[in-house]
């Protein structure tokens, strides 16, 4: 069985969500149809010609990108020009376009946590705060009987998460009362009669990013057919998400034994530097694409160096004098997420009895070569 392009889409939102995106950003569905089955999936850092050809090779008509095809207003789509054919061959393979950029690299699991793992940062947290999870107060009405059933559904869906522990609710038992309409298949009780029955107050905390996923999985195990549940905003501030990610390195190295790590790590061959290669680094900060005007966060987190890409000449300046390192691998450094991504969208899609394949890109998009 093949899986819907909104099925597959909705898993990729689970691990980047389009809220998390800065409002600048273009995200999302940009070219093509999710409304079909999906043959296959492409996972890549850039869409070019190559890619596209890579797409139909592969008998993949959906492309997940990180960076977008569409980013600035189109006046025209003119098939002789080189962007034009492009649009034209992916219009024609009926190939489905889909952006995941900033959400990605906010997304607690996503860009920036997979780099920072790589360089060897522990416990890395944002170093930009962008965005504060909402988060909502999820009460419902349970019988005694489905009690745990429906607890246990609702917390393993992702409520109930307070700081550092989880699991966190409130459980008030009491009676309720209901009088079956004409028609109505109640649990108890008969249409007509009015019924009391004892209950259970489920009160539980849920983010925003897991709403949705939580609601279903309570009405999923709930075994009333109409289930009495309220969901209140709340003025907490949930998590907070930012770009970037910043920690301390297990133990310290030199600039000069990190650079290897990056090198390593992000699957360069080349790096350009600010620093001493002789001094220490003890606490590391990394940021997927451009992230040089961010260098100041970082430094005002404590940060030894920076990993990010399209340092210029006068930020690398400025940073010099404010005694932090840099390290720029480019910004083709993000093709880390292909065969991330492609993981989890595998591992997602085997988990529901899907055929459809999932493939991670092996076109090397760099723009820039060394000589």
């Amino acid at each position: 069985m093949l899986a819907k392009g909104q099925t597959v889409i909705q898993y990729m939102e689970q691990l980047a969500p389009k809220h998390l995106a800065e409002e600048w950003d273009k995200v999302g569905l940009q070219l093509g149809s999710l409304n079909k089955e999906i043959t296959g999936v492409l996972v890549a850092l850039d869409v070019n010609d190559e890619v596209v050809e890579e797409a139909i090779g592969l008998g993949c008509n959906l492309i997940i990108a990180h960076h977008a095809i569409i980013f600035r207003p189109l006046q025209s789509i003119q098939t002789d020009t080189p962007m034009g054919k492009m649009y034209e061959k992916l219009i024609k393979n009926e190939i489905a376009v889909y952006i995941s950029h900033t959400n990605l690299d906010i997304a607690d699991g996503g860009m920036n946590d997979w780099m920072a793992e790589v360089l060897g940062i522990e416990n890395g947290i944002p170093f930009q705060d962008v965005h504060h999870e909402r988060l909502s107060k999820l009460v419902v009405y349970v019988p005694k009987t489905h009690h745990q059933q429906v607890l246990d559904a609702i917390l393993n869906a992702g409520a109930g998460h307070i700081g550092n522990y989880s699991h966190c609710s409130f459980n008030t038992e009491g009676y309720g009362t209901f009088l079956p309409g004409e028609g109505t298949e109640p649990h108890t009780g008969k249409p007509g009669k009015l019924e009391r029955a004892e209950e259970v107050r489920i009160e539980t905390v849920v983010p925003q990013g897991v709403r949705s996923k939580v609601v279903q999985a309570m009405i999923k195990a709930h075994p009333y057919e109409e289930v009495a549940y309220d969901l209140y905003a709340l003025d907490l501030k949930g998590r907070s998400l930012g770009l970037g990610r910043i920690g301390r390195l297990k133990e310290p190295v030199t600039l000069g034994q990190f650079i290897e790590t990056v090198k390593s790590g992000l699957e360069v061959d080349n790096v350009r530097v600010v620093g001493d290669l002789d001094q220490p680094i003890r606490k590391a900060a990394v940021m997927g694409g451009s992230g040089s005007k961010y260098y100041s966060q970082a430094v005002f987190r404590g940060a030894d160096v920076l990993v990010t890409g399209d340092i210029d000449y006068h930020t690398a300046q400025d940073a010099k004098l404010a005694g932090i390192a840099l390290i720029d691998p480019g910004h083709n450094a993000e093709k880390i997420m292909k065969a991330r991504v492609q993981q989890w969208m595998s591992s997602k899609l085997a988990a529901h009895k899907y055929e459809t394949g999932v493939y991670a890109s092996q076109v090397n998009t760099e723009i820039f070569k060394f000589i």
